[in-house]
Parts: C-alpha cells; structure tokens; sequence
C-alpha cells in the first residue's frame, strides 16, 4: 500500500539534493560539483548541511581538498543514482510513450543463448512493436553484469558467479550448456571410430583462457581420465579467430554446443565425435532486483522466455 506520508516527503527531499548527493561522489569537491549543477559554492555547502540535517548523518567528510563520502553517504549516493535513473527512465517512457513508442530496451546475452534465443525473441517484438528500438550486446557474463549495474543494459543471459552479489539481481534459470569439440570439415579424426580422450591428448587445442569456468572444466576432464591436459594448446574466446584458424589447421576447438551447431550447419567446422564432460553451469534471465522494468523491458523479457520455452522445450519458465 502506497505510504502518504513516507520520510523524504516529510522532510521535503530535494531532488536538486540528490543530483548533488551524486556529482559529489562523481567530482569530489565541492566547487567542482556545484559547477556541474550550475550553483554557487556556498548553495552547494547550505544543500548538503540541510540534508545532512534531514538524515541525522554526516554524509561527506570535508578534507583540505575535496570531500570523501562517508559509510552513510555511499549509501545514498548509492540510492540517489537509482532514483535519478528511474527519473529519466520514465522521461523516456513518457516522451516514447507520447510519439507512439514504447521506447528502448537494452540486452546482453553469452554467445549460446545470443545465437540459439535472442535473435528469435528479437523478431518476435519487433513483429508485435515495430517501433520498439533494441539494442544487443554479446559479450562474457562478468563483462555483462557490469553493464548492468552500469544500468547500461536492462536485462542479460548469463551466469551469476559466487562473486557477484544475488541480493541485488534477479535470477531466473533458463538451460544448461553442453560443450563439443569441433575440427574442420574432412579432419582426419572425423575419418574413423568415435574418438577418446587419449586420442586427442596430444593433439592442438584451441581452447578458453586460462582461469576461466570452462578452461578449469577442460583441464579437469583429462585428469579425471587420469591424463596430463594438452600443452599444445592456443588460448582465446574470440569466435571469429577460433573458426579461421580451425578451417586452416588440424587443430580441434572447444565450443559450446549450439554456437558448434550454428557454425557446423553453415559447413564452416565439424562437431567431432568426442565426449567432453565438462558442462557449463546453467544460464538465465538477469535483472536489477531493485529496478522497476520499462514496458520494452518487459515484452523483451517475455520473449525470451517465450523463445527459451521453444528452444529448450522448458516447460517451468515464466
């Protein structure tokens, strides 16, 4: 139920308070930051004392040459930005809203889901919403979340690590991710009998970079089967070196497994007949917990679901 009365009504919060809350934190000083804001120093200084006041806290510690936030003051900080953001969120939403737009969504995906889910989702807004504009970003977990906390994406498919902090994402599952090993068309291990470990020790590898989830799966994998891992072996996670350099060698490629049947379907590797037991945790949908979603948002969301569903033939999504 909505309050009628919270705190920051009763005390008058200012929003010119939060946005000088925030370029405090961002110029650490007081003059620059009244600069930003267009206002005198001294308006600046009486700002922060009444709302320093509000709190009952010191917010920023003053030192000969700037000010530095205190525990209380990152905490506002922290939730001055997302107040600010939701604030020109819902410009956005108003000004698409008012042109006959349901405005912008922004999503990032791993490599898998970006091949196998988004595209589909994708279509299926913009057969419902042409006017929705959508922007895509395919890049590692780590490197999306970031974004997302930069609120620089909406929504991601990845993977949460013990690292990030759950409290402040939603995390819906949506699949696992099997991984292959694939060569180039008219390799010569794909000539004879299904191949084993001890058949590939030896071989070229192109493989994840070291310390990363799959490259420590890889390793494990012949050690269980009781063998070193490979030594001739060329590290990346780019994609596009990854399938030249197997076209134009005997080397063998660790690939997830439906990025390996996106590139097997246009002839461009092979998928070789090798168990590799080295799964990836499962992915799914990522969302700010504390973040309300915009209308585009939301349809995105439902659509990769909805495509999720299809792909992976889930039956317990949404």
């Amino acid at each position: 139920m909505l309050d009628r009365n919270p705190w920051y009504v009763r005390t008058r919060l200012k929003t010119r308070q939060l946005l000088l809350v925030v370029a405090l934190a961002e110029e650490g000083n007081i003059h620059r930051a009244a600069a930003a804001l267009n206002m005198t120093q001294p308006a600046a200084s009486k700002l922060l004392r009444e709302l320093e006041d509000m709190v009952g806290a010191l917010l920023f510690e003053r030192l000969p040459r700037g000010v530095r936030p205190t525990l209380y003051g990152d905490a506002l900080i922290r939730h001055a930005r997302i107040v600010l953001g939701s604030l020109e969120q819902a410009q956005e939403e108003l000004a698409a809203l008012s042109a006959g737009r349901l405005g912008h969504v922004a999503v990032g995906a791993i490599t898998s889901p970006g091949v196998r889910v988004l595209p589909a989702a994708v279509a299926a807004v913009k057969r419902r919403h042409a006017t929705i504009r959508i922007s895509v970003e395919i890049d590692t977990s780590n490197v999306l979340l970031d974004r997302l906390a930069q609120d620089k994406l909406d929504v991601v498919i990845g993977r949460l690590s013990p690292e990030h902090d759950k409290r402040q994402l939603r995390y819906e599952s949506l699949a696992g991710e099997p991984v292959c090993a694939v060569v180039r068309p008219g390799h010569p291990l794909l000539l004879g009998s299904p191949v084993s470990l001890s058949d590939v020790q030896r071989s070229p590898w192109i493989v994840p970079p070291a310390g990363t989830v799959l490259r420590h799966r890889f390793d494990l994998m012949f050690q269980r089967a009781s063998l070193a891992p490979p030594s001739n072996v060329v590290e990346t996670a780019a994609l596009l070196f990854l399938t030249q350099a197997v076209e134009k060698s005997e080397m063998i490629a660790v690939l997830a497994e439906d990025v390996a049947r996106y590139y097997a379907a246009h002839g461009m590797v092979e998928i070789l007949p090798l168990a590799m037991e080295c799964t990836m945790d499962d992915f799914g949908l990522i969302t700010p917990a504390e973040k309300l979603l915009s209308p585009a948002a939301s349809l995105m969301i439902d659509a990769l679901r909805a495509a999720s569903r299809e792909t992976y033939r889930l039956t317990g999504v949404g």
